[in-house]
């Protein structure tokens, strides 16, 4: 007696097709055997699905049981098999009709009472379900708010086995689940930080600013207390929410992670992760046994934020090199090789001496040379130079912080954001990226256009402070940015100036 059933499991955000084989043999003594490269979590299966079908009132077969996981050659991770395997046991042993399962896509864990829970990764198992055609799936009640964007396909969400089979048998019929648009999701952000909260700091608001419309990366050096963290902090106020495949892209990373909540089910703004300096190079970048994505990829589409990156091992940051300009992270370990996009906006605060007074008007500088020297250094020259924007925050005085003066707030700037964005999405239409800061070297040479006296200032600023070619060219695209903010055609010689200002502040 053999009966096919049809899952999936994840290498990363890609997919494969998973046959659960089941077979039934009344030749042998009684036993519960899973073969196909599966992990712990697999093999305790055969625990779990015993429990529930005993548990649930279902026959459990007296026989020789052989459940194989094909393609064989495939790690099989996780507890996402053990309904399909509950249903291939029933189906084998003609508890349920075998004809119906050719449409049917199963996916959850098991309780040892029968009650299905919920699972991580779902998200990009019923989007490989829906591409291979299958027109049914059966998932975890607790799974549902996170498909309910898919349409294409019909879902049927189930508390318990019990559920599912009289489902199947079509005595109780469950109820399919209704496709949701983004818009039922979508709830008012009170932002921890407003733009109208920071007293000063024109310069670091007009570099954040900038940063939002371009999706720059920025470094802030200053001394303690000057409000670096704050700035950074006001930074997802003026963001935009993301678009509708940014937002499948981004929730896929946090299914595959199991970082979904009930209260957030779907990522729809951009992620804002500021990750402690003790964290590993593996948390930072994403690793493990069974690769799963780190700090950078969470970020994707947001905002990385680094407060005192000069106190993150070495590792790490070098770490971030090729994200930073590829846009996403290969990890590779003996399981297998897992891509994951990691396009995020980094956003580093440091200070510049070990005392932090470095620069300071109002306090001496304590550190001596050779003090300062070594801790530059911890930040080495190509982290330094993928940065885009360079400001430094200095003290401010009490009589400043004590003025009460009227504050631009986040919504005033982010409408002019928001208008700088969609230039760039008109500009990158035919394309396949989003902002100027995505662009290569060949797309700047198509879109942008400098005038004479832009061109002239920007060799001349090559020239005298010894830029890289990857800073010309972070320089033209930042120019663009301004450029795209002051709504102009082509970017001009004060804009080119705010750029270098932006990029040799000391």
């Amino acid at each position: 007696m053999l009966a096919n059933v049809f899952s999936a499991t994840s290498l990363g955000l890609k997919t494969v097709l998973v046959t659960v084989e089941v077979n039934i043999s009344e030749r042998g003594l009684p036993s519960f055997q899973i073969v196909g490269l599966p992990d712990k979590a697999v093999a305790e299966s055969r625990e779990r699905v015993l429990a529930a079908l005993e548990n649930s009132q279902q026959a459990v077969p007296d026989h020789r049981m052989i459940i194989n996981l094909s393609p064989a050659d495939t790690p099989k991770e996780g507890t996402t098999y053990d309904l399909p395997i509950a249903i291939g046991i029933l189906a084998a042993s003609n508890a349920l009709p075998k004809e119906k399962l050719g449409s049917y896509f199963f996916a959850g864990e098991l309780s040892l009472t029968g009650t299905l829970t919920t699972i991580r990764g779902i998200l990009p198992l019923i989007l490989c379900a829906k591409q291979l055609g299958f027109t049914h799936a059966c998932i975890p009640f607790g799974n549902a708010d996170e498909v309910s964007i898919i349409d294409g396909i019909s879902i049927y969400p189930a508390r318990t086995l019990n559920d599912v089979v009289l489902h199947l048998c079509e005595t109780t019929l469950l109820t399919q689940l209704k496709v949701k648009s983004l818009t039922h999701f979508y709830k008012h952000i009170a932002y921890e930080v407003d733009f109208a909260d920071i007293v000063e700091q024109y310069m670091a608001k007009r570099a954040m600013e900038v940063a939002a419309s371009g999706f720059h990366n920025v470094l802030l050096k200053g001394p303690p207390g000057t409000g670096k963290t704050l700035i950074a902090k006001a930074l997802p106020s003026l963001l935009p929410s993301l678009t509708t495949s940014e937002v499948m892209e981004t929730t896929k990373i946090y299914s595959v992670s199991g970082a979904l909540t009930t209260q957030m089910p779907l990522i729809l703004y951009p992620p804002f992760r500021s990750p402690h300096h003790t964290i590993s190079r593996i948390g930072l970048t994403g690793g493990g046994s069974s690769p799963l994505p780190g700090e950078i990829s969470l970020a994707h589409r947001g905002v990385l934020f680094l407060d005192e990156m000069a106190e993150f091992t070495r590792s790490s940051l070098e770490a971030l090199r090729q994200p930073l300009e590829d846009g996403q992270v290969t990890i590779s370990r003996a399981k297998g090789t897992a891509s994951y996009p990691a396009r995020f906006m980094l956003i580093a605060a440091t200070n510049p001496c070990p005392c932090g007074n470095l620069g300071s008007q109002d306090k001496r500088c304590i550190c001596s040379t050779t003090q300062i020297l070594k801790y530059k250094k911890r930040l080495s020259g190509p982290i330094l130079d993928r940065i885009d924007i360079h400001v430094f925050v200095p003290n401010i005085s009490a009589q400043k912080l004590s003025m009460n003066i009227e504050i631009e707030s986040s919504a005033t700037v982010q409408k002019r954001v928001l208008q700088a964005r969609n230039i760039q999405k008109l500009r990158f239409k035919n394309e396949c990226i989003q902002t100027n800061a995505e662009m290569n070297t060949k797309l700047i040479k198509k879109f942008c256009t400098l005038s004479d006296t832009a061109s002239t200032t920007l060799k001349k600023a090559v020239d005298v402070f010894k830029l890289s070619a990857r800073a010309y060219f972070k320089l033209i695209k930042v120019a663009q940015t301004i450029a795209d903010l002051d709504h102009a055609e082509a970017i001009q010689e004060h804009h080119m100036h705010e750029a270098i200002q932006f990029r040799v502040s000391e």
